[in-house]
């Protein structure tokens, strides 16, 4: 069985984006020399101008939960992928900046990342083995915990595991 998990992911090609299909070369040319995209959020946004938490005693970076999705569907399915996060973001009273979203073929795998004033949550999926990693990672007033349920509802995960993290924590 480990042969066949390895030669399947062997086989696995390299990363296509969504948009190449219909955009053609410009798609190949961001691709090629993405820009890079300045978002200046201002200290009145921010809870406190270095967004670090205070909560249980502790003043510390941001909350980094890892989700691990097991028997979950939809996860070829990048609609379902992008509201998954858009929602996961709205749950958790965090500010999008950018989505960035790709398709691996001819899995339908999907990586993205939703990238925050408050820090990022990424998505990778493997359909063909019913899986999806979720990073969430937040500082200031978001709530990343918040995103879990969206994520249950967006998948549909038979099993769901979190791990969290405290980071940056200040002594």
């Amino acid at each position: 069985m480990e042969k066949a998990i390895r030669d399947r992911m062997a086989a696995l090609p390299t990363i296509q984006h969504v948009r190449d299909e219909a955009a053609g070369s410009a798609a190949k040319a961001e691709r090629d020399n993405p820009r890079v995209a300045l978002h200046v959020v201002t200290d009145s946004q921010a809870e406190t101008p270095d967004h670090f938490v205070e909560r249980d005693g502790l003043r510390f970076a941001g909350t980094h939960l890892i989700i691990d999705l097991w028997h979950a569907s939809h996860l070829d399915t990048i609609e379902v992928v992008e509201m998954a996060l858009r929602e996961s973001v709205a749950a958790a009273g965090a500010t999008l900046l950018k989505l960035d979203l790709h398709r691996f073929a001819p899995s339908g795998g999907i990586t993205g990342v939703a990238v925050l004033a408050e820090s990022h949550i990424s998505i990778h999926t493997w359909p063909e083995f019913a899986y999806a990693a979720v990073d969430v990672f937040m500082c200031g007033g978001a709530d990343p915990h918040k995103a879990i349920e969206v994520l249950k509802r967006s998948f549909n995960p038979q099993m769901l595991t979190v791990s969290e993290h405290r980071r940056g924590v200040m002594l």
